[in-house]
């Protein structure tokens, strides 16, 4: 029987319905734990990256362990607010900041602005000097560095739409010491996501700290080096760097540098905290002997598979009887398209309508990215307090007992969807 943290899955898809997100807080708990040490002998910051998830009480309970936030919009920002993260606990980033987002930034004061071009810093540089205040700014850079990852979230490239050349940031950088509405905080290079070897990481650290080193040489002190995030997980079980090893290479990079690093991690905080739990709608073969199993859940609760191929283990939540051989089936929604399909000749048991199967690692860019298609409803989501949280801030939270759970987003209802209408 699936259980998470001693709850039993079935008890929660009883209570809660399905499909459902269920997240583990303590496994967010000790994959922040374990990032934080690993970084401890450099000056650092962790900036979770919401956009990885941005449910509140997961907010709460991670900047109940220290965390800042990484924004990537200007709701984003507002969330983080929300969840109790100062303005000078958020980084905003993003490669396209709309006139209200810059003045919201600039207004609130926030950690820095990434920048990523030069007419994004004129922009900025406008808005303080109309507030009567000073905007902290760093520099995104495009390094051309090959994650070795899917295409559609590698970002690091001179391919992409995002930062810009070392050249163009180093010229950028004389003519903010020129601004007096401008302070030069930091350099930002973040090169793509679900990355699985250190090497690129390494490169991008390097090429961030020889700036910074050369900046320092040139009278231009910057206070931070932000690498990013993008360190990944595994969705198939196969060996993917810990923690300690990315920290190694990143800080070897860093190790002679003064300046604070900042990190922007997402899943790798998140992803394999978290399952969504479906249930079996039906039962089908057809012509030529493919099998099919649909499930309660789809496309519009879990994207990856349908936007990038992603792979996420599936399994049932109650354990085949020793005799039953496997049955090779794709696992799919009911959503009406042919790329609404979690799962291709997966290896289950045989499995009736009722049956509840669990897909794995699903706690990033999961939730955050579901959709209303076909009127469906967003899914509950739930956390499970496998001991007293007494790291969180506010709320009903706090009165968690060991091996509790609660629903910390309702399903969603048609009513909900027409609010905006009606």
């Amino acid at each position: 029987m699936f259980v998470c943290d001693d709850v039993p899955v079935a008890d929660i898809a009883r209570d809660a319905g399905t499909p459902v997100y269920v997240y583990s807080a303590g496994a967010i708990r000790d994959a922040y734990t374990s990032l934080d040490r690993a970084l401890a002998g450099h000056p650092h910051a962790i900036h979770y990256a919401l956009k990885a998830q941005s449910t509140l009480a997961i907010l709460r309970l991670l900047r109940g362990l220290g965390s800042a936030a990484d924004a990537n919009s200007g709701g984003e920002i507002d969330v983080a607010l929300r969840a109790g993260f100062l303005p000078s606990e958020i980084v905003f980033s993003g490669v396209g900041k709309t006139s209200e987002e810059i003045e919201r930034a600039v207004a609130l004061g926030v950690k820095t602005i990434n920048v990523e071009s030069a007419g994004e810093l004129q922009r900025i540089e406008q808005t303080a000097t109309r507030l009567g205040t000073r905007a902290r700014v760093a520099l995104r850079i495009n390094p051309d560095i090959d994650p070795e990852s899917h295409p559609h979230i590698s970002t690091g490239m001179k391919t992409t739409k995002f930062g810009m050349s070392t050249r163009e940031a180093m010229s950028l950088f004389g003519v903010i010491g020129r601004r007096p509405s401008l302070e030069a905080a930091g350099l930002h290079v973040h090169i793509g996501s679900q990355i699985t070897s250190l090497e690129p990481l390494r490169k991008a650290a390097a090429l961030a700290a020889g700036m910074a080193r050369d900046l320092r040489h040139a009278g231009v002190s910057l206070d931070h080096v932000d690498v990013g995030g993008g360190l990944g997980i595994s969705y198939d079980a196969s060996p993917v760097p810990t923690f300690e090893a990315y920290a190694r290479t990143i800080l070897g990079e860093l190790r002679h540098s003064p300046v604070q690093l900042l990190v922007e991690p997402g899943r790798a905080l998140l992803g394999s905290a978290g399952i969504l739990v479906t249930r079996v709608l039906d039962v089908k073969t057809q012509h030529g002997g493919k099998r099919f199993v649909v499930v309660d859940a789809s496309m519009t609760e879990l994207l990856r598979p349908a936007l990038y191929q992603a792979f996420h283990r599936i399994q049932p939540v109650s354990e085949a009887g020793p005799s039953e051989p496997p049955e090779t089936a794709d696992v799919v929604g009911p959503v009406c398209e042919t790329s609404d399909t979690l799962g291709v000749d997966r290896a289950l048991p045989r499995l009736a309508v009722g049956d509840l199967l669990v897909i794995r690692d699903t706690g990033a860019y999961g939730f955050v990215m579901a959709s209303n298609y076909n009127r469906r409803p967003l899914p509950p989501e739930v956390l499970v307090e496998s001991r007293p949280s007494t790291e969180l801030r506010a709320g009903p939270s706090t009165a968690l007992r060991a091996g509790a759970w609660r629903i910390i987003r309702r399903r969603q209802t048609i009513e909900d969807q027409l609010a905006l209408e009606e």
